[in-house]
């Protein structure tokens, strides 16, 4: 795995200011990050506002690393008080920072919530969390985090993935892997992109692990499109064992390749790592949780943008294990 040094977008003062008066502007008049369509309407349009330089920053990921870090925002490590125990006992810990992403997310595109996860909060809380040490989830922390797409079991997933650094004292690093920089023969590539294998739903998705109504649709892991090849992909949740020879040895070697090209990103508090989800899996090396206050915390927002052509229109069909997206703003 490399150190290479992911792009970075560094924020002037004056954008960090203008963003920074804009949350606590929505802050102070709603009380709370906790999302309602009254407080969704003026981020939509207070992100409308927000100036020509700071929208700049917020331009889509423009290079094969899929992804970039918008570094200089301010987090006050006293301000927000102690990492949280689990999401379900954070609620408005950290709320201004929930709006700033929140308002950087709008301008990015449209964000997006789930109904099955974190009580449908448009803003996640990332922290590790005692008796999920060895999940593959969010939650976890002394197991390696498998490099995978984010929702890769559901069509409606997000186009951009933002991770906002709260605290990170022990600088746990992010793995991100462009599969742009992989090298694959092209037979290789015609196996996987053809559906062969479902993704299953993770396990912060109970409601849809239960989901029985249909089965469980092929998808392919790989998809080329006049741009290069994008990618749908969660080995963790895939079951592999129903492939035979050839289509594993392929899907072993684009993991070999997604390793090879993979990048540890160590954020600090006030970096957000925006990653372009058709082109990078992500995942997080091993770490030893303190419960004491003063583990990792990244709030995490998932973004849709208008007019991607990064995937097979079949998508289209898929039943997404009974789960619905929310949008925090009107198509």
């Amino acid at each position: 795995m490399s150190t290479a040094a992911a792009p970075v977008r560094q924020l002037d003062a004056h954008s960090v200011g203008e963003l920074r008066r804009a949350a606590e502007k929505l802050l102070a008049e709603f009380g709370t990050s906790a999302t309602s369509p009254a407080l969704l309407a003026r981020v939509a349009e207070t992100a409308g506002g927000l100036g020509e330089t700071l929208r700049g920053h917020c331009r889509p990921v423009d290079t094969a690393d899929g992804l970039f870090v918008l570094r200089g925002l301010d987090v006050d490590d006293e301000a927000i008080g102690a990492t949280p125990s689990s999401w379900a006992t954070a609620g408005d810990s950290g709320a201004i920072h929930d709006i700033a992403l929140l308002l950087l997310a709008t301008v990015m595109g449209n964000p997006i919530a789930w109904e099955g996860q974190q009580n449908g909060r448009f803003v996640h809380n990332i922290v590790p969390s005692p008796g999920h040490e060895s999940e593959q989830t969010g939650a976890s922390s002394t197991v390696l985090l498998s490099p995978h797409t984010e929702d890769a079991f559901h069509p409606g997933r997000a186009h951009l993935l933002m991770l906002g650094c709260m605290r990170n004292h022990d600088a746990v690093a992010t793995t991100a892997a462009s599969i742009r920089l992989t090298r694959l023969a092209d037979e290789d590539v015609d196996l996987l992109t053809r559906p062969a294998l479902p993704i299953l739903p993770d396990d912060a998705y109970d409601e849809a692990q239960g989901y029985a109504d249909q089965a469980p649709p092929a998808v392919p892991a790989l998809f080329a499109t006049e741009e290069g090849l994008t990618l749908r992909f969660d080995p963790a949740y895939t079951p592999l064992d129903r492939a035979d020879d050839a289509y594993r040895s392929a899907y072993g070697r684009l993991s070999a390749e997604l390793a090879r090209v993979s990048v540890a990103v160590s954020l600090t508090p006030g970096d957000i790592l925006v990653v372009d989800n058709d082109l990078v899996v992500h995942g997080r090396v091993p770490f030893r949780a303190r419960y004491d206050g003063t583990d990792r915390w990244l709030k995490r927002a998932s973004v849709r943008t208008a007019g991607r052509r990064t995937r097979p229109g079949a998508e289209a069909d898929e039943h997404g294990y009974g789960q619905s997206a929310l949008e925090a703003h009107a198509s």
